[in-house]
C-alpha cells in the first residue's frame, strides 16, 4: 500500500523518537517526516513540511506541546495532531483542542494504528476527524463525539452527557458548552442543553410540564417558559 501520511514526531527524548519512527516505518500508510525536539522547530518543520500528522509530546523544554498545537493549528495547512505522552492530565485540554486523538506512552502499535486510520479517514473527508467531549469513567478517558450527544444535563458542579453509548460527566459547564457548540446545541431550560439535529416533539406531561422528545434518547427535558418559543421555532423549521 502506497503511504499515504506524512508524519512528524515532536519529542525532546530520543528513544521516544527512535521507537516512533520504528513504527512509522512499519505502518502501511505512514511515512516518516522527520523529527523536532522543540516546539519552536516543529513549527518550523511545519511551514516548510506541511506534515498530514504531527505526533507531538506535551511536556518539552520552552514551549509545550499544547500550546505548540493552538499555533499549528492556526497554521494556512494545519496539520492533524496527535499528542503522544506518558501524562494523562492533559486529555481534556488535548480533546478542547481538537486533537485527533491521545496516546499514552509507551506508544503501542495497535493504537498507533488505529489513530493513524483516523487521520487517513479525516483527510479524505471521512469520519475520522470528529469533535469530542472528554470524559473520565474511572481510570478511563472516554471521547466521545458530538454527534453521539443528545443531552446535557446540569448536576451539581458537573454537566451530565446523555449520548449514544450512554452516560457520562464532565466539568465543563452547559454555558461553556453552550458558547462553544452553538450549532450543535440548544438551550431549553437553565439546567439543560439538547442537541438541535434530534429535537422531534414537545409534549406537555401529567403535571403540565413541557418537555422534549430527542431522538435517540430517553431523557426528556423540561422546557422553561423563556425557552419555549425557541423550540417551537426549531421544530417547525
Amino acid at each position: 500500500m502506497t503511504a499515504s501520511l506524512r508524519v512528524l514526531v515532536v519529542d525532546d527524548e530520543a528513544p521516544a523518537v527512535r521507537r516512533l519512527q520504528r513504527l512509522l516505518k512499519e505502518h502501511p500508510l505512514a511515512e516518516y517526516a522527520g523529527s523536532a525536539s522543540h516546539a519552536a522547530e516543529a513549527l518550523a518543520a511545519c511551514r516548510s513540511q506541511h506534515p498530514d500528522v504531527v505526533l507531538l509530546d506535551v511536556e518539552m523544554p520552552g514551549m509545550d506541546g499544547v500550546s505548540a498545537a493552538r499555533r499549528m493549528l492556526r497554521l494556512e495547512q494545519p496539520p492533524q495532531v496527535i499528542f503522544v505522552t506518558a501524562f494523562e492530565q492533559y486529555a481534556v485540554e488535548a480533546f478542547d483542542l481538537h486533537a485527533l486523538d491521545y496516546l499514552v506512552k509507551p506508544v503501542r502499535a495497535e493504537r498507533l494504528d488505529k489513530a493513524l486510520r483516523r487521520a487517513a479517514e479525516a483527510r479524505t473527508g471521512g469520519p475520522g476527524r470528529r469533535v469530542s467531549l472528554s470524559a473520565r469513567l474511572g481510570e478511563r478517558l472516554l471521547a466521545i463525539p458530538l454527534d453521539e450527544v443528545r443531552v446535557l444535563l446540569a448536576e451539581d458542579k458537573y454537566t451530565c452527557v446523555h449520548y449514544l453509548g450512554g452516560e457520562a460527566l464532565i466539568e465543563d459547564s452547559l454555558m461553556s458548552l453552550e458558547a462553544r457548540f452553538p450549532e450543535h446545541f440548544v438551550r431549553v431550560h437553565r439546567a439543560a442543553l439538547v442537541s438541535r439535529a434530534h429535537l422531534r416533539a414537545l409534549q406537555r406531561d401529567a403535571d403540565g410540564h413541557d418537555r422534549v422528545e430527542i431522538e435517540g434518547c430517553e431523557v426528556r427535558p423540561e422546557v422553561s417558559r423563556r425557552n419555549l418559543a425557541t423550540v417551537r421555532r426549531l421544530l417547525k423549521t
